[in-house]
């Protein structure tokens, strides 16, 4: 049996960010922000680009800045052959190099997919319920005190954006409670650019430990 491969070293007193309340996965949007990427290599033209042309839709000037800023921050995260993929891979493609690039920039994700659902597939218990949500919020309040001191609008907001962004990723469906959980297909092509950059994230999806490098 082959060794258990260690998770991503995260520091784990860095203070969660919230910013991810401003767009959820939004896989078609970040395939735009990528593509501009590609074309120019530059995020700043990037950014000047998206905003000036509103390539992202939004409503309005400042929900545009959010929803760009945010997506921006989290595809900087991702190498060139991750950013190729979500610029010209499939729907399914898309959707895992969007969450990939979220979960690497928005560690609250990362641990809860990685930590929480996991191990309820692990223990044959696909359905999230909202004791499963509290019960990680409380774990993490003891060394992410920022959690305590969110408003309870901006608490129910970061738990709805984050089922969205489960639900986007394909890792959550509607259900029984909060919804099913399920481990999302990655194509060979999604394996290969997670793996050639680091394994370990494949725990963000739903991925056990024992097989991260075999897959």
């Amino acid at each position: 049996m082959p060794p258990a491969v260690p998770l991503i070293s995260l520091d784990r007193s860095t203070p969660f960010s919230f910013s991810f309340m401003a767009a959820s996965l939004r896989p078609e949007l970040a395939r735009i922000v990528a593509e501009h990427y590609l074309q120019t290599r530059n995020w700043t033209v990037v950014k000047n680009r998206i905003l000036s042309s509103n390539a992202l839709q939004a409503r309005t000037q400042s929900s545009a800045i959010r929803m760009e800023r945010e997506l921006r921050n989290r595809l900087a995260m991702l190498t060139e052959g991750q950013l190729t993929l979500l610029a010209t891979g499939t729907a399914e493609d898309r959707n895992a190099m969007a969450w990939l690039g979220a979960i690497k920039h928005v560690s609250f994700a990362f641990e809860f997919a990685s930590e929480v659902l996991r191990e309820k597939l692990a223990l044959q218990d696909p359905i999230l319920r909202p004791s499963d949500y509290e019960s990680f919020i409380d774990h993490k309040s003891v060394s992410h005190p920022e959690l305590a001191k969110l408003k309870s609008t901006s608490k129910y907001k970061v738990r709805q954006i984050l089922l969205r962004m489960l639900t986007e990723a394909e890792i959550l469906t509607e259900g029984t409670a909060l919804g099913t959980i399920s481990r999302p297909l990655l194509s060979p092509l999604a394996v290969k650019v997670i793996n050639s950059d680091d394994s370990g994230w494949l725990a963000g999806f739903l991925v056990p430990d024992i097989e991260i490098g075999l897959v």
